[in-house]
């Protein structure tokens, strides 16, 4: 039963955490209109938060040792609860930014520690119960917030969006201070900072963050603010791995674990799984939205099925994964998740609402299959007193994956869209018979109900039509890059127990 607590304890707050990276993307019109503020302002909103969480998961192991792990997870849970009401009562645009640049110094902890503390209270043999309840969370938030954004800020105010966070993180402190403690491993420690990782990791991961969601509102490296970036970028993401791995007595970034074959190999297949679900949860809304008329909510309402799909899916993984070779689920998981951003690439504009439904559903089925097995895959051989380093580096990795995903998808549409705009306006021509008889027909019509020339309403069907195929090139570049990763399943190694102690450890 003290198990069931503490994993609601660490859960609660990861939901949350996660559930605010997507609540917002819904609200943003809303929240525009309200601080009149501009579009390019409006979406520092969302890339504020992005940058600073992305640059605090890193350093959670690091902070973990340095205050107790106890300690750390109190002050995450409390900035990002603090923030989130600072975000509601938020009086202009600048403040809301800075706010949720806090909130994402808050949050950036939440997903780690919880990963770590979850794999320290079951035994080895049964991490993949573990990662099912980890996978439920992690995967259920992005289906629900932009369902819960759209209800919100429809029916009441957007600054709830913000203040829903209130209740469950005081509920979450209280709980954490109460049932979770530090395993004597895990005790604070007296270590000398790593300024020059610090320094390093910030530069890297925020410049890249940064890069990868600005990119498509820049055209990319057309922009000197882009180029610039991403020269930062990878140039102190080099001089991190040489300093971490060469130079520094306490890394702020344990790189050594990518040593570890299941480790670099999980999150390897780790970041192309979050390519695809980030991809195509960010494709669905925009289609269902701008091409099929769909209100945010509906859009939100397709999401469903998977939610229930995926609360069935996750926990029947777990059992499979702690009974067979975590590779064959694996291998399953793989395939079904590839056989669903297929079924999008077929979407058309004449299908109905369970046409979209479908595919999504099959998608979830899909990824408990893959997130349970990998996640229990990929920290089989890490000893448990690095468990608070590996959590860290594989959750900056799948939200790295998430923000490449999100910024492969936008580009490929926005090309092939105009590619396609360009294919099919080559028939548009009076000397086309097909168009000469459409137009004629539109202007029959429309000479008594509009005033709109045909030739306008022609040429936004075309849009739409060059749109949607530019979608279903998409989902199937999305496809074939899932699918490749089946090959990475040969090279895992199987983790093997042997009894130790009245307990199960994986053995090399």
């Amino acid at each position: 039963m003290k198990r069931f607590w503490i994993v609601l304890t660490v859960m609660l707050p990861t939901f949350i955490e996660i559930l605010d990276t997507t609540i917002n993307n819904v609200a943003l019109r809303h929240i525009q209109g309200s601080l009149s503020a501009g579009v390019d302002e409006s979406t520092w909103i969302i890339t504020s938060y992005l940058v600073s969480n992305a640059i605090v998961i890193p350093m959670t192991g690091w902070l973990s040792k340095i205050f107790g792990r106890k300690n750390y997870l109190i002050f995450s849970i409390t900035v990002f609860t603090i923030s989130s009401f600072l975000c509601g009562i938020a009086w202009n645009i600048q403040s809301l930014i800075f706010f949720r640049v806090l909130q994402g110094i808050g949050g950036g902890g939440l997903q780690p520690l919880s990963q770590s503390i979850l794999l320290e209270i079951f035994p080895k043999e049964k991490y993949g119960t573990a990662m099912a309840i980890y996978g439920m969370g992690i995967i259920m938030a992005p289906i629900l917030g932009p369902m819960v954004g759209g209800w919100i800020s429809d029916n009441f105010s957007w600054r709830w969006i913000y203040y829903i966070n209130i209740p469950i993180g005081i509920i979450s402190i209280l709980m954490t201070y109460l049932l979770i403690e530090d395993p004597p491993y895990l005790k604070r420690e007296k270590l000398k900072i790593d300024y020059p990782g610090m320094i390093f990791l910030t530069l890297g991961i925020g410049c890249l963050q940064l890069m990868l969601d600005r990119g498509e509102r820049e055209d990319w490296f057309e922009s000197n603010f882009i180029v610039t970036l991403f020269i930062v970028s990878i140039v102190s993401l080099a001089f991190l791995i040489w300093w971490e791995l060469k130079k520094a007595e306490h890394p702020v970034v344990n790189l050594r674990l990518f040593k570890d074959k299941n480790f670099f190999l999980g999150n390897l297949v780790m970041f192309f799984t979050f390519i695809n679900l980030f991809g195509s949860i960010i494709l669905l809304p925009i289609y269902l939205q701008n091409l099929m008329g769909y209100t945010a909510f509906l859009a939100g309402l397709v999401l469903g099925p998977a939610g229930i799909v995926q609360f069935i899916a996750f926990p029947i993984s777990g059992k499979i994964v702690d009974r067979i070779n975590p590779k064959i689920p694996l291998a399953f998981g793989i395939i079904t998740c590839g056989y669903s951003t297929y079924l999008m690439s077929l979407f058309n504009l004449q299908a109905g609402f369970w046409d979209f439904v479908y595919p999504r559903a099959v998608l979830a089925l899909g990824m408990a299959f893959v997130l349970t097995p990998l996640a229990s895959m990929t920290v089989a051989y890490i000893p448990k007193e690095k468990m608070q380093d590996a959590t860290p580096l594989s959750a900056v990795i799948r939200n790295i994956g998430g923000s490449v995903g999100t910024a492969i998808v936008t580009t490929i549409v926005s090309q092939r869209a105009q590619f396609h705009q360009s294919r099919l306006v080559e028939n548009l021509t009076p000397y086309d018979i097909l168009y000469q008889s459409t137009i004629e027909r539109l202007n029959e019509y429309l000479s008594i109900r509009s005033f709109i020339p045909s030739e306008n309403l022609l040429y936004k069907e075309l849009l739409r039509q060059a749109q949607a195929i530019a979608f279903n090139d998409t989902f199937w570049i999305l496809s074939i890059s899932m699918i490749s990763m089946i090959v990475t399943i040969l090279f895992f190694r199987k983790p093997i127990y042997k009894r130790k102690g009245g307990t199960k450890d994986a053995v090399h």
